[in-house]
């Protein structure tokens, strides 16, 4: 199988782009093209011509390079079937019964909803493209959906390998650890991770891919059963999904 390179692109204020380029074949993906300049640019830097864009949901800071870049490219729209009336200029609906093939590679692809109700996750290679479902030490808003949604969301993606790199949609991931040690200041690998991050972050350095694994162990949002969270949050006796509800909820005032 030919080698797959990942080359993230800055977007925006926060968002991240992924230029996904298949060795053999010559095709490169975008995933989640905010807008167009600076995936234009990050092409154009590495000879690489745009045969597919990729979307894990149709919020606009996701899909808003779509029109530009299939204009000048002529690249093939890829998104949730589920959501298609919402993917500007949508070419293949693809979703968990509509699976879709990058250059011979098999592309797995899961409904995750919650932060929108057409949420994917594009998995290929040992890599997930989790859009603004699973952030690195953190999870997105409920925009669309309930907590049980978004926990069922979770449960699936951490089911993948631990070793799978997690590439997410925005830069986070400060915020989120800081979070993370507010209902979890005893996990010595989170704040073994956090140091690294703020490390990478004073020298403009993106903290993106993660694992799954690190997640399971670093992500409050994948860790509801944890016992020093639930003292935190008062919720010792509760279920899982009425554990990460709170999280969600402390989260969104943080």
């Amino acid at each position: 199988m030919s080698q797959i390179t990942v080359e993230p692109v800055a977007c925006l204020t926060d968002n991240y782009a992924y230029l996904v380029h298949d060795a053999d074949s010559g095709l490169c993906a975008v995933v989640d093209p905010s807008e167009p300049e600076p995936v234009t640019r990050a092409l154009a830097a590495r000879g690489w011509q745009l045969s597919h864009i990729l979307n894990t949901h149709h919020h606009f800071d996701h899909t808003g390079g779509n029109i530009a870049l299939k204009k000048e490219f002529g690249a093939i729209v890829v998104g949730p079937g589920k959501d298609r009336e919402r993917i500007p200029a949508i070419d293949i609906a693809v979703g968990e019964d509509a699976p879709w093939q990058f250059a011979g590679h098999a592309v797995r692809v899961l409904e995750i909803p919650a932060h929108t109700r057409g949420h994917i996750a594009f998995v290929l290679e040992g890599l997930a493209f989790t859009g603004d479902t699973l952030f690195a030490m953190g999870c997105g808003r409920l925009f669309e959906g309930t907590p049980e949604m978004m926990w069922r969301s979770l449960s699936k993606l951490m089911r993948l390998k631990d070793e799978t790199l997690v590439y997410c949609g925005h830069e986070y991931t400060l915020n989120n650890g800081r979070f993370a040690l507010s209902v979890e200041p005893g996990n010595a690998e989170l704040k073994a991770r956090m140091r690294e991050v703020e490390d990478a972050r004073t020298r403009g350095m993106p903290t993106i891919p993660s694992s799954i694994g690190l997640e399971k162990r670093t992500n409050p949002f994948l860790r509801p059963d944890s016992a020093e969270i639930r003292r935190k949050l008062a919720l010792e006796s509760a279920d899982d999904v009425a554990v990460f509800a709170e999280l969600r909820r402390r989260k969104d005032t943080f």
